[in-house]
């Protein structure tokens, strides 16, 4: 039994990459791990304390829409990164880059840029506080570029 516990042990620190098994000297214990921090972002702070656009941007971005928009589609979006400023919108519908505007089932219009994305469609905080979402919501947006 002492043979194969030993022989065990021999096993787990050859496998860990440890040379003390071959040569007999002791091996160092590993570095401590670099803390990192695991608050999410933006803890407790207001959703009006991490929308950083100013009353001019709002107002600019409820301007009508530019004549000429089509629709790319319907997609129902989640709140995206609160880190990311400005009025956007992400989507696996948006191929290129450029300008357009989400409209709310209820007929809330908003400017915004238009991310390529992948997977779940996300727009920003400002652009749901301008539309007055929840920020929990799910709403379905119609988006349009120009």
């Amino acid at each position: 039994m002492k043979q194969t516990v030993c022989a065990l042990v021999a096993v787990m620190l050859a496998l860990a990459g440890c040379d003390a098994v071959q040569t007999g000297k002791p091996v160092a214990a590993p570095a401590a791990a670099v803390p990192v921090s695991t608050a999410p972002l933006g803890v407790g702070k207001s959703a009006a304390a991490l929308d950083s656009t100013t009353a001019a941007e709002k107002a600019a971005a409820r301007a009508a829409p530019k004549a000429g928009s089509h629709v790319l589609g319907k997609a129902v979006v989640a709140l995206g990164n609160p880190a990311e400023q400005g009025f956007w919108v992400k989507s696996a519908q948006i191929v290129v880059p450029g300008k357009g505007h989400v409209v709310t089932e209820t007929g809330a219009s908003i400017a915004v840029d238009l991310l390529p994305g992948t997977g779940a469609a996300q727009l920003s905080l400002a652009a749901f506080r301008a539309l007055g979402l929840g920020l929990t919501d799910l709403p379905e947006v119609t988006i349009y570029a120009e």
